[in-house]
């Protein structure tokens, strides 16, 4: 019952949070939050945005297979913030705009414009809604299947309080609630990892060297160039990774464009840039700190990654007051990007679909049906409870991002006219090919394409954008 009360507790605060930021919130408060946010709230609040509840969980188990080369990702994550701050966010300020797809019309045509908000939307609420069903199943099964609370009551609860922190402010309320739920979720994270430490009887600058000593810290590889932990395919995979799932998507840059001024905006992007090297490096630390254990106690490891952190942590094997702090963690994770996704669908649907930024009844009806559809796709994936199928919806959702890449860096990079009544159709086409050749590529040769697919996309896209010109 301890969590039940810990976990309303946690909501309640963030309902009260939102009642400071419920005052006079029209569509502009909705969307841009007046354009008054403080860069530092944002900047801080954002680390927690981009780290989802299935990251809390995944990223200690990635040490099982690949040991600590995830940094190498993280590093060129870095570069690639530098590149969203001083390349991308320049252009959105100058035009003013409300969501990043409206760049598109401006530059390319009404249809490439419509091409990149639907394959926005499409993406991500399934990318969302499949992030959001694994985080429920992980809170049912070790939390609240004690409780004899059914599943589909979880989701709608869950959902429900998102939509009722939301529905008035918006992205305002979310500069503040992203700010607290990002301290909630280090302050778990720290907490969990003293309290691993001390289980195996060490002080923090042991553990500290043991991690450093231990044959899992391996973080760099650069001998061999076939395999998928090769630092510069990590390296500029994590580049790209960030270009195109922060920069180019406006769930990620919606706060970010509430910044007063460009010169704040590009301090914060630049600040949680840097800041996601020191907070990644803790879930691997964690990770090898975890495998420790295990060795201590003479159990075997778990066949699968993510069961690390799940068995040991959330399996209350070190103890109630873990399991506390991994079910706020989680939580805060979780919901401090469900709740932004949720926004950026709505200022989506209303700004880019239906060219009607200042309707605020259709906004208020958009964010309710956005959230019953989010409801409706969690169901439908426990429904299927197929694996499979959400491996291949995080791919299809990977895949989407391809096209987005390629339209931007064309807008970006040219100055040709595109055939815009194309786009949509070589939009579909760039994902399919790059499907089939991959397909093809790992049948004859074994080679299996890795996030470098997500540049290849953007390419194909690119170059049928330049040799499909428009007509005169």
């Amino acid at each position: 019952m301890i969590i039940i009360t810990t976990i309303l507790a946690y909501f309640c605060i963030l309902l009260l949070i939102s009642r400071t930021t419920a005052h006079k919130a029209d569509n502009d408060a909705f969307f841009r939050a007046n354009g008054q946010s403080p860069w530092y709230l944002v900047a801080f609040g954002m680390i927690g945005a981009s780290i989802s509840g299935v990251t809390f969980v995944s990223v200690p188990g990635m040490v099982m297979l690949s040991d600590m080369t995830y940094m190498q990702t993280c590093l060129g994550f870095v570069l690639g913030y530098f590149a969203v701050a001083f390349l991308l966010l320049p252009v959105y300020y100058r035009l003013r705009l409300t969501t990043i797809y409206s760049y598109l019309q401006t530059r390319l045509g009404k249809h490439s414009y419509k091409t990149g908000a639907s394959f926005f939307l499409l993406s991500k609420m399934t990318g969302a809604a499949v992030r959001f069903y694994v985080v429920c199943m992980i809170l049912q099964r070790f939390v609240l299947d004690a409780y004899g609370i059914p599943f589909p009551v979880t989701v709608v609860a869950l959902v429900a309080l998102i939509w009722l922190y939301t529905r008035r402010g918006g992205i305002r309320t979310l500069v503040l609630t992203d700010t607290f739920q990002t301290l909630c979720m280090l302050l778990a994270l720290i907490l969990i990892i003293y309290k691993v430490v001390e289980t195996l009887g060490m002080t923090l600058p042991e553990a500290v060297q043991a991690i450093a000593s231990d044959s899992h810290s391996r973080i760099f590889v650069f001998d061999d160039w076939v395999s998928t932990q090769n630092f510069w395919k990590q390296f500029f995979s994590g580049i790209f990774i960030v270009i195109v799932m922060t920069g180019l998507d406006q769930d990620m840059m919606q706060k970010n464009l509430t910044c007063k001024t460009l010169h704040e905006a590009q301090k914060d992007m630049c600040t949680y840039g840097f800041a996601f090297v020191p907070a990644n490096l803790l879930f691997l630390s964690l990770g090898v700190l975890l495998m420790m254990y295990f060795k201590s106690i003479g159990q075997t490891l778990p066949d699968v990654p993510d069961n690390l952190m799940l068995q040991a942590v959330a399996g209350g094997q070190l103890g109630t007051l873990v399991v506390i702090l991994f079910t706020i963690g989680i939580v805060a994770a979780c919901f401090s990007s469900a709740d932004s996704a949720l926004t950026a669908l709505t200022t989506t649907y209303c700004v880019d679909i239906c060219n009607r930024p200042k309707d605020e009844k259709l906004r208020k009806q958009a964010h309710f049906g956005v959230s019953v559809v989010f409801i409706l796709f969690i169901l439908i994936f426990r429904y299927v409870n197929s694996t499979s199928l959400i491996d291949a919806i995080y791919t299809i959702a990977s895949y989407t991002y391809g096209p987005l890449l390629g339209l931007f860096a064309f807008g970006l990079c040219t100055k040709r006219a595109v055939n815009d009544r194309l786009t949509p159709y070589i939009a579909i086409a760039s994902p399919l090919l790059c499907f089939a050749l991959d397909t093809i590529v790992s049948a004859t040769t074994g080679y299996k394409f890795g996030y470098e697919l997500l540049m290849l996309n953007g390419l194909i896209t690119f170059s049928a954008c330049y040799f499909f010109p428009a007509r005169k």
